[in-house]
C-alpha cells in the first residue's frame, strides 16, 4: 500500500478551506471542491467533484452532514479508483457513519475532528479514526499532517464520540449564558466577571470569547457556526433518544436549541443604564414601595395582563396602588431573574422570571432612552398555571 500523494477536499466550509490549506502548505498535492462554487488562494480548485476525486489518491470529505456526504460519494462513485482512499472528517450521525462504512468497505476512514479552525490550521486538531488497518497506515500520514490520531474501534464509535464531545461544547457555552445573565441582573461589571469566569471551569472558553462577550471590535472569525453546532446537538438527542433538556433548557428541537445557543455565543455586554429600570422594578417589588415602580416606568406606562381570568391594562397610578410598603411575609424565599436583554438604539426589550410563592410570572418589558436614560414604556406579563 503506497502513501497517498494526491489528496482531493470535497467540501471548502470553514473547516474544509482550513485542512486543505493546512495540507498544501504541508507540500501535499491539493485539488479541491465545494457545492457552493468557492475558490480557495491557497489550493486548486475544480467545478467538477469528479474530476478531483479522479486524480487522487486519498478523497478528503468537510461537509456539513450525513445526506451530503452520502449525496457527494454517490455522486463521485464512478470516478474512485479501486485503491482511493475516502477520509471522512464530516460530523455526521453514527448510523450515518456506519452505513457509510458498510458501503464503501475497507477504503472507508471515519476520522471526525476535535478542535476548531485555529487547530486545522497549526496542525493540532485532536483526530477519532476508526478504519481498516491498512487504510488507517495509508492515511495517517495525511491525518498527522492534521494533528494527533486516537484509534477508535468503528466509524459508529467515532461518529458518536464526536457528537458527546460537542454537546459538552454546547453545555459550555450555555452555562456561560446563564452566568452572564445571572451577573447581569447582580449588577456585576462583565469584566470583572470575565476575570472570575476565566480562573474556573470555562475558563478556556471565556478566554477565546472574550472580545465578543465584551462587544469588542476584533478581526477573528468565527470558530464554528451555531447552525453546526445545533445540527450536532439535534443528531444526538436522535442517536441517543434522549431529548437534551440538560443543555437547552427548553427543548431538544433544531430550531429552539439553535436560537438559544446562538443567544449563548453571542451575549454582548449590556450598557449598565438598560438595567437600571429593571433593578428599581425588583426593587419595588422586594420593598412594595411604589417609589421604586414610578422610578422605573414612564408616567405613560401600562401593565397589562390576565389577573383573575380577565384582561386588565392598568396605568401606572393604578399599578402602584397596588402596593403599600409592606413586603410579602415570604419574600426571603421570592426570586427574580431578569432572563434576556436586547438593545435596539433607542429600544429594548427584555424578559423577567419572578417567582412569588406559589406563582411564577414571566414579564415582558418594552424600554425606551430618553433624555439621556432607560425607562421602562410598557409591561405583560403571563401568571403560569
Amino acid at each position: 500500500m503506497t502513501t497517498p500523494h494526491t489528496i482531493a477536499v470535497l467540501g471548502l466550509g470553514r473547516m474544509g478551506s482550513a485542512i486543505a490549506t493546512r495540507l498544501a502548505t504541508q507540500d501535499w498535492d491539493v485539488v479541491a471542491w465545494t457545492r457552493s462554487g468557492r475558490t480557495s488562494g491557497t489550493v486548486k480548485t475544480t467545478g467538477d467533484p469528479n474530476e478531483a476525486a479522479a486524480q487522487a489518491d486519498l478523497v478528503l470529505l468537510a461537509l456539513f452532514d450525513g445526506p451530503a456526504c452520502q449525496q457527494v460519494l454517490d455522486d463521485v462513485r464512478d470516478s474512485l479508483r479501486t485503491d482511493t482512499i475516502v477520509l471522512n472528517t464530516s460530523t455526521i450521525a453514527p448510523a450515518e457513519a456506519a452505513r457509510l462504512a458498510r458501503q464503501l468497505g475497507p477504503s472507508y476512514v471515519h476520522a471526525p475532528l476535535l478542535g476548531s479552525v485555529p487547530a486545522a490550521a497549526t496542525g493540532t486538531l485532536q483526530i477519532l479514526a476508526a478504519a481498516d488497518r491498512n487504510a488507517l497506515h495509508r492515511a495517517r500520514p495525511v491525518l498527522e499532517t492534521l494533528g494527533t490520531v486516537q484509534h477508535v474501534a468503528d466509524a459508529s464509535t467515532a461518529a458518536a464520540l464526536k457528537l458527546i464531545a460537542n454537546n459538552s461544547l454546547a453545555g459550555a457555552v450555555l452555562a456561560l449564558r446563564d452566568s452572564l445573565r445571572q451577573a447581569d441582573a447582580l449588577g456585576l461589571p462583565r469584566t470583572q466577571t470575565l476575570d472570575v469566569l476565566e480562573l474556573g471551569q470555562l475558563g478556556a472558553l471565556v478566554a477565546r470569547k472574550r472580545p465578543f462577550l465584551l462587544d469588542e471590535p476584533t478581526a477573528a472569525t468565527a470558530e464554528f457556526t451555531i447552525g453546526a453546532l445545533a445540527k450536532d446537538m439535534a443528531m444526538l438527542a436522535a442517536a441517543s433518544d434522549t431529548p437534551l433538556r440538560s443543555a437547552t433548557g427548553l427543548t431538544d428541537t433544531l430550531a429552539a436549541l439553535e436560537a438559544d445557543i446562538a443567544v449563548a455565543a453571542t451575549v454582548p455586554a449590556v450598557e449598565d443604564a438598560v438595567l437600571e429600570p429593571l433593578r428599581a422594578y425588583i426593587r419595588g417589588h422586594a420593598t412594595a414601595d411604589p417609589t421604586h415602580f414610578r422610578d422605573a416606568f414612564l408616567p405613560t406606562a401600562h401593565i397589562e395582563g390576565i389577573r383573575d381570568g380577565a384582561f386588565v391594562s392598568w396605568r401606572l397610578d393604578e399599578y402602584c396602588a397596588l402596593f403599600q410598603g409592606q413586603p410579602a411575609l415570604d419574600e426571603p424565599t421570592r426570586t427574580r431573574r431578569i432572563d434576556a436583554i436586547d438593545v435596539h438604539g433607542t429600544v429594548a426589550t427584555a424578559t423577567m422570571t419572578l417567582q412569588h410563592g406559589a406563582d411564577t410570572f414571566t414579564d415582558i418589558f418594552l424600554l425606551v432612552r430618553a433624555d439621556g436614560s432607560w425607562r421602562i414604556a410598557n409591561k405583560a406579563y403571563h401568571r403560569h398555571d
